[in-house]
C-alpha cells in the first residue's frame, strides 16, 4: 500500500479489514473517502521541532470511543468514566498523531479516532487507522498544512 504527498510515495498500512465504505465502531477497517486533517499532537517529550499548530499531549490526554459518551470522537482528559484511548502510550505509536474528521460531528457507532499515525511495523495492520514508519510521518508533518486532505480508496 502505499500513499502520495508533497510529490513523493510512502509506504503505508491501513485497517486490519481492509477499507470500507459502512465504517463502524470496532470494525477495524479504515473508511473510504476524503478525510481532512484537523490535528496534529505530539509527545513533546519525545519530538521537537513541530509545527506551530501542533498540540502537545500529555499524560491525561484521551480519545473517548464509547458511543454512550457524549463527547463520543472527540478528545477527553483522564480521568474518564467512559471507554477512551490514551493518547500518550508507552510504545511510539502515537508519538505524533494527524487526527482527520472522520465522524465530525459525531454520529454514535461510525467509528471514532481514523488517526494518522506510526505503525507497529511494515505491513501489520491498525485498527482502522493509516499509519506510516515513524520518519515518514515526521516528515509529512513538518510539511502537512491544517486542513489538507487525506484521500482513503
Amino acid at each position: 500500500m502505499g500513499a502520495f504527498f508533497a510529490g513523493r510515495r510512502f509506504a503505508c498500512t491501513l485497517g486490519r479489514n481492509g477499507v470500507t465504505d459502512r465504517k463502524r465502531e470496532g470494525d477495524m477497517a479504515t473508511p473510504r473517502g476524503d478525510h481532512r486533517i484537523v490535528a496534529m499532537l505530539y509527545r513533546p517529550d519525545r519530538l521537537v521541532g513541530m509545527p506551530d499548530w501542533a498540540q502537545p499531549v500529555g499524560p491525561r490526554d484521551l480519545w473517548s470511543d464509547d458511543v454512550r459518551d457524549a463527547d463520543y470522537n472527540l478528545p477527553v482528559r483522564a480521568p474518564h468514566a467512559f471507554s477512551h484511548e490514551a493518547l500518550r502510550r508507552p510504545d511510539p505509536l502515537y508519538d505524533l498523531v494527524l487526527v482527520t474528521d472522520w465522524n465530525m460531528p459525531a454520529t454514535p457507532g461510525r467509528g471514532s479516532a481514523i488517526f494518522v499515525h506510526t505503525w507497529r511495523r511494515p505491513g501489520y495492520p491498525t485498527a482502522g487507522c493509516v499509519a506510516f514508519a515513524q520518519s515518514d510521518l515526521l516528515w509529512i508533518a513538518r510539511r502537512i498544512r491544517w486542513g489538507e486532505v487525506l484521500r482513503v480508496q
